[in-house]
């Protein structure tokens, strides 16, 4: 059952990552309209058993009167709230008081500071800045690191079975950017989907497009086209052109569908995926989209 819809406020971002899975940036199109929030969340009080709406992007604080605006639509339907940031706002940490009193006053429930090398340098950084101002402020907060993905070895792993930790997520500028040098695997040993769960999806990721997406980039559907209770009720899996095969047999299964070359090798399920679904742009516009979070502008 869905219990968590993800805002992508915009896709603009103070940064460039190279990590980023949706190619976030500071030219970045994309941005909710007051007008469009207002109507998500008209869609959100219909849909049963969603608990939990967290705002994000890009950097949802470039549009901070819109983003303390859907909080306020939140508490209003008493859902619980997480906002994920840079924390580029926390110049010091009285300031990074001021920017947070109001998110505590509206009961968020999460703040998520990315607090890593792609973000920030040094001990005293805005991540640790921010995280000072909101314990102070009583408002719950943890921090998301991100490193550079990194060959590892770990206690009873078998010679010949590279691990690549880090914690990166293979797709969007990732894909591009962070993969040279790593280990491959062929493609025929890439038979599931491990990172997501496309059959029973609890959580969903919307944009001011209207696209809601079960993994950035895969559709379930245009909720500004059909409402997002009527999507998520109408959704069969097994049918869905692209998470139909990779449920049956992950990004092999998908590449078998589709004759894409199943000799190749990626780094990894998520690269295989991410690489696979974005030679079916073209022939999948519903379901795969938007072209920008795949590179393209």
């Amino acid at each position: 059952m869905l219990s968590g819809i993800h805002i992508l406020l915009t896709y603009a971002c103070t940064g460039e990552c190279d990590h980023c899975f949706i190619y976030c940036s500071p030219s970045a199109k994309g941005t909710f309209t007051l007008a469009q929030l207002q109507k998500l969340f008209a869609q959100i009080r219909l849909v049963k058993g969603c608990e939990w709406v967290y705002l994000e992007g890009g950097e949802p604080f470039l549009f901070y009167p819109l983003m303390l605006e859907g909080l306020r639509l939140a508490k209003e339907q008493d859902l619980k709230t997480g906002v994920v940031t840079n924390a580029y706002w926390a110049t010091t940490e009285k300031d990074a008081e001021l920017w947070l009193k109001p998110l505590r006053d509206l009961g968020v429930a999460d703040l998520s500071l990315s607090d890593d090398e792609f973000h920030h340098d040094g001990e005293d950084n805005p991540a640790r800045r921010a995280s000072k101002a909101a314990k102070k402020l009583n408002l719950p907060v943890d921090s998301i690191c991100i490193e550079k993905p990194a060959v590892t070895m770990t206690a009873g792993q078998k010679k010949g079975q590279p691990v690549i930790g880090g914690g990166v997520m293979f797709r969007g500028r990732a894909a591009e950017k962070l993969t040279e040098g790593l280990p491959t695997r062929p493609l025929e040993e890439m038979t599931s989907c491990p990172y997501e769960d496309l059959e029973n999806p609890s959580r969903v990721h919307v944009d001011s497009y209207g696209y809601v997406h079960l993994c950035q980039g895969l559709l379930m559907g245009n909720l500004w086209e059909k409402p997002l209770a009527k999507l998520i009720a109408e959704y069969k899996p097994l049918s869905h052109p692209i998470g139909g095969p990779l449920i049956e047999g992950g990004p092999l299964k998908l590449a078998q569908t589709f004759g894409l070359g199943s000799a190749n090798q990626y780094v990894d399920e998520c690269q295989a995926c991410y690489s696979l679904r974005r030679a079916l742009l073209d022939r999948f516009p519903n379901y795969l989209a938007p072209k920008q979070v795949y590179g393209i502008s």
